[in-house]
């Protein structure tokens, strides 16, 4: 039951954070905004440990792969779907972001010796199918659009770089690397990471007092950062890594459910069917493996 509340909520937060990304573009440069983004985020969390229990003595060693998990997961990641969100839409970029799920079982296959359950593998293709079938008029609709081209290789970097940061986060977690203090610490290096690339790019520290960037800036920071994150990585103690990345393959459904409130998106047969598809991997990967029945002896 708290799986399928974490999942809900990751789903649900993260899909409607999506949008909020394009009134980010504009002004302030992308990883300007990313920074201030993390940055606010991780004095959120930095005071909401404070509350917690004391966790034990960090060492070099976790503060190296907490700072890999936020150069992955926190800087890298958003930094490339702000810059494809200045040439694609944010429906588009989160279909390439539903793969995360297909490149975390990729990952571990080629370099972990993974082998996933046929069930896992099966699920996780026919949820991407099926996101590809309800935004098809999207991807059909690619050719030819000014830089639509580099914002999907800009879109496939994030997804390799936020699965990547799957992988480091779990095996943090297995670490004892869990909790708001620790999830701080990789946010902070995130923004660290991006301030310094600011500055070596020459970027200004420039703000805009828009209504609209403000508050999508307080949304992506508060829910969509914090909560989110905070949901995600309960979410990944408590089941494998490709397993939750599976939340990633609804983000879209979400979008196309906004589009539908907000844009005027017109549902089509194909949209109905990708849809019927993508639960039905969602069942497939979130489903428990039937136990085997033991032997009976003689």
């Amino acid at each position: 039951m708290l799986n399928s509340l974490l999942f809900t909520a990751v789903v649900l937060i993260w899909g409607s954070a999506w949008i909020m990304v394009k009134f980010q573009i504009g002004v302030v440069p992308p990883e300007v905004s990313v920074a201030y983004r993390m940055g606010s985020a991780a004095a959120i969390m930095f005071a909401w440990s404070l509350l917690r229990p004391k966790t034990r003595r960090l060492t070099g060693e976790d503060h190296l792969f907490m700072a890999l998990q936020g150069a992955l997961i926190f800087s890298t990641n958003f930094f490339l779907f702000y810059l494809a969100a200045a040439t694609l839409t944010t429906g588009l970029i989160a279909v390439v972001f539903s793969a995360a799920s297909v490149f975390t079982i990729g990952i571990k296959m080629l370099f972990m010796g993974y082998r996933p359950p046929l069930r896992v593998l099966a699920g996780a293709l026919l949820g991407v199918v099926g996101i590809g079938a309800v935004f098809w008029p999207q991807v059909a609709g690619l050719t030819g659009a000014p830089g639509a081209g580099t914002g999907l290789l800009l879109s496939i970097g994030g997804t390799l770089s936020f699965s990547l940061g799957s992988i480091v986060s779990a095996r943090n977690q297995t670490h004892g690397l869990s909790g708001q203090g620790c999830t701080a610490w990789a946010m902070a290096y995130g923004a660290i990471f991006l301030s310094l690339f600011a500055m070596a790019m020459g970027s200004g520290f420039t703000f805009d007092l828009s209504a609209s960037y403000i508050g999508s800036l307080l949304y992506l920071s508060l829910i969509g950062s914090v909560l989110g994150f905070a949901c995600y990585f309960a979410l990944l103690r408590r089941i494998q890594a490709e397993r939750a990345a599976y939340a990633t393959v609804l983000f879209p459904i979400v979008a196309l459910f906004l589009s539908t409130l907000f844009e005027d998106y017109r549902w089509t047969l194909t949209a109905f069917g990708g849809i019927g598809l993508t639960l039905i991997g969602n069942v497939l990967v979130l489903g428990k493996p039937r136990a085997t029945a033991s032997p009976r002896r003689k």
